[in-house]
């Protein structure tokens, strides 16, 4: 049998692959619902790939990648080591804002009417409650 070749960090090596996407699925703010929605696949099926004897399958690594905001190769704790930081605010309102970005320009523009609307009318709500 061939000998390993070591690829970073001892702490990275130490991480399985189901506990590295773990660890990157929470940093991206997912819960595992939320990533398997993303993916198209069950929650049994993203626990299953963050047990640690288990990897997806190669079809699917580019779409967790994508999801998750990272490279297939950081995926495996290879590459560029970037920080994880929790962005502020709510990840599903981020998300379905990136998701609004990907529809047409008619479909665009009616949600941003919608959107318009509701921050107008907080406004104004607090403006006539600032009065009273």
């Amino acid at each position: 049998m061939g000998k390993r070749i070591a690829s970073g960090t001892a702490a990275e090596e130490e991480l399985s692959f189901g506990a590295r996407l773990a660890s990157l699925r929470k940093a991206a703010g997912f819960t595992q619902i939320e990533l398997a929605a993303e993916l198209g696949i069950s929650q049994r099926m993203v626990a299953y790939y963050e047990s640690p004897q288990s990897t997806p399958p190669a079809n699917l690594l580019p779409q967790i990648a994508t999801a998750l905001g990272v490279t297939i190769d950081e995926l495996f704790g290879r590459g560029a080591k970037r920080r994880l930081v929790k962005q502020e605010g709510d990840s599903r309102l981020r998300r379905r804002l990136l998701a609004i970005e990907k529809l047409d320009v008619a479909e665009k523009r009616q949600v941003l009417q919608v959107i318009d609307a509701f921050i107008e009318r907080g406004q104004l709500k607090r403006k006539a409650e600032s009065r009273a």
